[in-house]
């Protein structure tokens, strides 16, 4: 029976990455939904049918689910805003919310496998350093942040839908992550370009769980025919202070490490002015109030779920800054 793999934001940082895994096996169809105005440099060269079109404009989505009855098809939500700016946002909510509706009113009219990707930040923190595993109830108000808020709502209601419709769909739930073909520039991304190009002279202290997006790509294709109806499956990593990720940088370049290392109530203090200074670069802010909120948070997450029932693995982390410094020279993005 021939599958088909439609991936939402197809030309998004994890979604390209999925698309890349697909395509090397010739019996899958791969079909690659974005944005009319988007660029889809981060597809090219690859097979995989290019649909233009909108998750929050239902009308622009029939092509894209126009399939044969007897197809596998599999729908990978990738389509969502990453919002870390104190300014409140309102197309967040509208692509990460409503987008979301729209597909799963699509997913349920051709009784479809859905692999809905959520994120870490929809799970409430727990206190002390607590391991963090997944849950079966989604509360918005128990989150902190925008993303983080519209996140656990339409996780919640992924759920609802399961039980009331008979959804066929699982979530998985990412950490930080971090790699190679980042076409958009993450904050992640942009940290490291800004380091290795000499333009950082000092991080902050804190730290996350940062997983590589290829690993990532992996579970979240297991998912989709190992993924249980109804259930939730982290994906992460480990914890990684920030300076050792800079570190591995220096390692992998051998260049010299960072010393300078700011105090956390350093950091925000001038958080506002560095939302500013990047929002007049037009790039992604290295810190806000938000992402200083999230390296100073728990991120103790457990990932032995989805390895045991999505075969899940994580690489090193000096694998991943090398494969990720590589990218970025032949991309010119680093010097």
């Amino acid at each position: 029976m021939k599958k088909i793999y439609i991936v939402t934001g197809a030309n998004g940082f994890l979604g390209n990455n999925i698309v890349r895994k697909l395509v090397k096996d010739k019996e899958n169809e791969v079909r690659a939904l974005v944005l009319p105005e988007d660029k889809i440099n981060s597809l090219n060269g690859l097979d995989c049918k290019i649909y233009r079109g909108d998750v929050t404009k239902k009308e622009t989505l029939s092509a894209i689910f126009e399939t044969p009855e007897n197809a596998e098809l599999y729908v990978i939500h990738c389509a969502a805003i990453v919002y870390i700016k104190s300014k409140y946002n309102p197309k967040v909510y509208e692509v990460n919310v409503n987008g979301t509706k729209n597909i799963i009113e699509r997913v349920l009219q051709k009784a479809a496998k859905l692999v809905y990707v959520s994120s870490v930040h929809a799970i409430p923190e727990k206190p002390h350093n607590e391991i963090i595993t997944e849950v079966s109830k989604f509360e918005p108000a128990r989150v902190e942040g925008q993303y983080a808020k519209t996140k656990a709502g339409i996780a919640d209601y992924v759920l609802e839908t399961v039980r009331k419709k008979n959804l066929n769909a699982c979530i998985v739930h990412p950490s930080g992550i971090i790699g190679p073909y980042d076409f958009g520039n993450s904050h992640l991304t942009q940290l490291i370009i800004d380091f290795a190009n000499g333009r950082l002279k000092a991080c902050v202290r804190g730290g996350y769980d940062f997983v590589d997006v290829r690993d990532v790509a992996d579970g979240v294709i297991n998912a989709c025919h190992r993924g249980k109806r109804g259930e939730c499956y982290i994906l992460s990593n480990r914890y990684v202070e920030i300076k050792e990720l800079l570190d591995t940088v220096s390692e992998v370049r051998k260049t010299k490490k960072i010393k300078t290392v700011l105090p956390m109530w350093l950091a925000k203090l001038t958080a506002p002015l560095s939302e500013i200074y990047y929002s007049i670069l037009r790039q992604p802010p290295l810190y806000t109030k938000y992402s200083l909120y999230t390296i100073g948070s728990n991120s103790n997450f457990s990932n032995e779920k989805a390895k045991k029932e999505l075969e899940y693995r994580n690489r090193d982390l000096k694998e991943t800054i090398q494969d990720t410094v590589i990218w970025l020279k032949e991309n010119n993005r680093i010097r």
